[in-house]
């Protein structure tokens, strides 16, 4: 439906099976969507995630990287569904959630990079390599000047 954003990326292809919908505003990262599935609207699946047969992604609900869920899984309005199988859990538990979620190894996966220790961040090693990509990316686009003047 209108402004969904599907899209594959190296090493993580887009697959949606038949009979499955699409919400408005949901985004598909390099996931794979079985049979007759519906993700609802501003709903995130990320990369590598797998969503079974007859499943159903709810209003802003989110399927983690690399998370796998069983076919004919919920997951409710709002909630996280993280690791292999998924465990389908409330935003609020943040901290059951990131016990799961860290070893899916998130900056590893989509930008190639590893964690750092506790207290840093890895964006000092994401955005300059992230940029190169995109300006690599669009250079071509109408209206897009390379010097940076308009």
């Amino acid at each position: 439906m209108e402004n969904a954003v599907l899209r594959g990326i190296r090493g993580f292809a887009l697959e949606i099976a038949e009979f499955s919908l699409i919400g408005p505003r949901a985004v598909l990262n390099g996931c794979r969507v079985g049979r007759e599935c519906f993700i609802a609207t501003g709903a995130t699946v990320f990369n590598g995630a797998v969503i079974g047969d007859r499943s159903e992604i709810r209003i802003n609900a989110v399927v983690h990287l690399r998370s796998c869920l069983e076919p004919g899984a919920m997951v409710p309005i709002g909630w996280v569904a993280v690791g292999d199988p998924a465990h389908i859990l409330p935003a609020d538990q943040h901290e059951d959630i990131w016990a799961i979620q860290k070893d899916l190894d998130f900056p590893g996966q989509v930008f190639g990079v590893s964690r750092p220790a506790t207290g840093e961040t890895f964006m000092p090693q994401v955005v300059p390599k992230y940029a190169a990509f995109l300006r690599r990316r669009h250079m071509s686009d109408v209206g897009d000047d390379p010097e940076g003047k308009a």
